[in-house]
């Protein structure tokens, strides 16, 4: 690897006498490698035929300290899952995975995680990843277990992907399932969670047509404006509105801001660049209208054969974009010559029915622009720190991915023929 480093500075606060006035900044350089791989990821079960599963799945959202640059929040999803040979199913590795926040800490180079913080229901009771009940974010699809066994369903299922650290130390999460945006305190445990069904904590909800989201594809990604005052939410893949074959080729995305004192809302499409595209991984806020999007393929980089094409940041402005939100808070969200926003399918669409999406502008490749040959199939989180340092976080997927047959392989990087394991790219960026 090419030892470059980028440094910014971190203010450290020192009180030299009990008056405030008194108080001295001393400024503490802190460097950030190109990259920094979780240490020694510990192995949560071996499966029959000696495949590790591991203790990883934090790279769904990263979220950097205010406080401490060295301190990095990760998010797992719902838990080692891979897609079933029976339509519509899911094999869960561990049923009573919880799905959980990490703390880590950078230190010469690698990560380090300090602490687990479990996500958990307004009683305190643990979250766990199993499918929500129908009218309560179903997805449809049937969760088994690794023996074959049929799992429930949960009203406590969370597949968590995006990820805020607010001022006052609580956290808001986004998820796949309803799509839910779940407010949790600094323990992990729930405070508010809100969908389009009213199931959630707080009586609060989302625009009903986000019920349409298409399955494992739902609000990906989850930002905070920096004012603390809005939320907005970035889905992963055109919704399924009216249905999957009406929107076929659709590029067209929603963006949804959520004011969190009022919980009033606002939507905007975003076009993306391929229907063949994994979709929208993550979304981060440069300021109150400009954001930072991950828009990707699934493919390695690197790959000796069929390798990544698309692995892009994108600069996008909501400033001039149109409000395509529903007064009337419709199945299917606001019409436009009796078609959906979805059903428009691409830029000309939308601008036939007047809509302006938000613009864009690619800002980093991230299959040409790092120093490195980035390897993973999934990059799913970024922050922005001082100094225009973006950091990038990868899904390992708890180092494992589907053999085929009902059952977990090793999930290997064909780039190093390693296992995929978390890790934070970290690269300056000139905005």
């Amino acid at each position: 690897m090419k030892k470059s480093l980028l440094s910014i500075v971190a203010f450290a606060a020192i009180s030299l006498a009990a008056c405030k006035k008194d108080r001295v900044v001393v400024s503490t350089p802190v460097t950030y490698p190109d990259m920094a791989e979780a240490a020694d990821p510990a192995v949560l079960f071996t499966t029959t035929n000696n495949v590790k599963v591991y203790n990883g799945g934090f790279g769904s959202s990263v979220a950097p300290d205010p406080n401490d640059p060295t301190v990095f929040y990760m998010l797992t999803d719902r838990g080692p899952n891979v897609a079933g040979t029976i339509a519509n199913s899911i094999i869960l590795g561990k049923s009573d995975f919880t799905p959980a926040i990490g703390k880590f800490r950078l230190k010469d180079g690698k990560l380090y995680l300090e602490q687990t913080i479990n996500l958990k229901n307004a009683s305190g009771v643990n979250l766990n990843g199993l499918p929500n009940p129908v009218g309560q974010g179903s997805t449809g699809e049937v969760p088994y277990d690794l023996n074959g066994n049929v799992l429930p369903t949960s009203a406590d299922g969370i597949d968590s992907e995006g990820m805020v650290l607010a001022a006052d130390g609580t956290f808001w999460i986004s998820d796949e399932y309803g799509p839910h945006i779940a407010h949790f305190d600094a323990t992990g445990k729930t405070i508010e969670r809100i969908n389009p069904f009213g199931s959630g904590t707080g009586g609060r909800k989302l625009p009903l047509v986000f019920a349409k989201r298409r399955a494992n594809r739902g609000m990906e990604g989850l930002t905070m404006t920096p004012d603390g005052k809005t939320l907005v939410g970035l889905m992963q893949s055109p919704m399924y509105n009216p249905s999957s074959a009406a929107i076929s080729g659709s590029v067209i995305l929603r963006i949804l801001t959520f004011d969190i004192a009022s919980g009033a809302t606002k939507q905007y499409a975003y076009v993306m660049d391929s229907a063949s595209l994994t979709g929208c991984s993550e979304i981060t806020a440069v300021n109150a209208t400009t954001f930072l999007t991950i828009e990707r393929d699934g493919l390695y980089g690197g790959a000796p054969t069929n390798p990544a094409a698309f692995k892009k940041i994108f600069k996008i402005d909501i400033s001039n974009a149109t409000d395509i939100s529903d007064a009337a808070n419709g199945a299917n969200g606001k019409l436009y010559n009796g078609k959906t926003v979805e059903e428009l399918k691409d830029a000309t669409g939308l601008s036939g029915a007047g809509i302006t999406p938000v613009t864009k502008t690619l800002v980093l490749d991230l299959l040409k622009d790092l120093p490195t040959v980035y390897p993973h199939d999934k990059a799913e989180g970024i922050a922005l720190l001082k100094g225009n340092i973006l950091v990038i976080s990868n899904d390992d997927d708890f180092g494992v991915v589907d053999n085929g047959a009902s059952g977990f392989a090793q999930k290997l990087l064909p780039a190093t023929n390693s296992v995929d394991h978390n890790r934070l790219y970290f690269k300056k960026l000139s905005l």
